[in-house]
């Protein structure tokens, strides 16, 4: 596991959107071998915020990207979302 990423995550996204609650797990290991792993981790990404209020399931995920974009050119190649409202939990 790679928690000084996990770190860099967490602390990325609560700046941005300030979640009521936040999970990160890394799931890098599940992709060894996959092409794109080299090039950083695979990372399971579920939150739940009132900034996503009103917001389509691509805003939301354009939200998180935009919060963790430096670490997507190094540290996470992919990023599994679940992006909800506190009325969604």
């Amino acid at each position: 596991m790679n928690t000084a990423v996990v770190g860099q995550l967490r602390l990325a996204i609560e700046q941005a959107l300030a979640p009521h609650s936040l999970e990160i797990i890394d799931d890098s290991a599940r992709h060894a071998g996959h092409a794109g792993a080299r090039s950083g981790g695979h990372f399971r990404v579920t939150l739940v915020a009132e900034a996503f209020r009103g917001r389509s399931r691509l805003e939301r995920h354009r939200l998180v990207y935009e919060a963790v974009a430096p670490l997507m050119q190094s540290g996470v190649h992919a990023l599994n979302i679940v992006a909800r409202t506190p009325d969604e939990t």
